[in-house]
């Protein structure tokens, strides 16, 4: 049966804080170069003044089957309504001064399709060797023999981890937030 990406379905099971993003607040942001939807970005480099690092599990395409079992992980489904609702928002981030920047382990030519098809207006990153995951110890889980990332969102000011949005549920709901947050300081 195919799914609506865009419609997140009611009775999600919620994650729970387990911890694993308590101590990043004041870490700094790796020096790390990947590949994204708009060419190579450099994560040290969006966060030299404000970024906004929403890290993802995966997106689905149109008409596809979900992964078995998908509905069923606490925080997995919601990942194309997250990123669309910051889409939504990117220019009220940007006036106020963010980069946006979404990443997930999928890959660059996922990444590609999924910006081309939702007009992404920002940078979607691939990092299928969990780097990003490894430099900050960002959780992830197993599910069908793929390590993903747990659902996190950073903002970061002036290099350094600022705010941590984690767990973050529900994921369509992050972006708004998230800008509430900034508007907020």
């Amino acid at each position: 049966m195919a799914h609506d990406p865009y419609v997140l379905p009611e009775g999600l099971p919620v994650p729970l804080d387990d911890g694993a993003c308590d101590r990043l607040l004041g870490w700094p942001i790796p020096n790390l170069t990947l590949p994204s939807s708009m060419g190579p970005v450099n994560l040290a480099e969006l966060a030299r003044e404000r970024l906004v690092l929403y890290v993802y599990p995966r997106t689905d395409r149109p008409g596809e089957p979900l992964l078995p079992g998908w509905d069923d992980i606490p925080g997995a489904r919601g990942c194309t309504p997250q990123s669309c609702a910051f889409r939504d928002h990117a220019a009220e981030l940007a006036a106020l001064g963010a980069n946006v920047v979404g990443v997930s382990a999928q890959s660059l030519d996922d990444q590609r399709e999924f910006a081309e098809r939702n007009h992404m207006p920002f940078p979607i990153v691939s990092d299928e060797r969990l780097e990003l995951g490894r430099a900050l110890g960002l959780p992830t889980f197993t599910v069908h023999g793929l390590m993903l990332y747990k659902r996190v969102t950073l903002v970061a000011e002036r290099g350094e981890v600022e705010k941590v949005f984690y767990p973050v549920f529900p994921p369509d709901r992050n972006a708004e937030e998230v800008l509430a947050w900034m508007s907020s300081r």
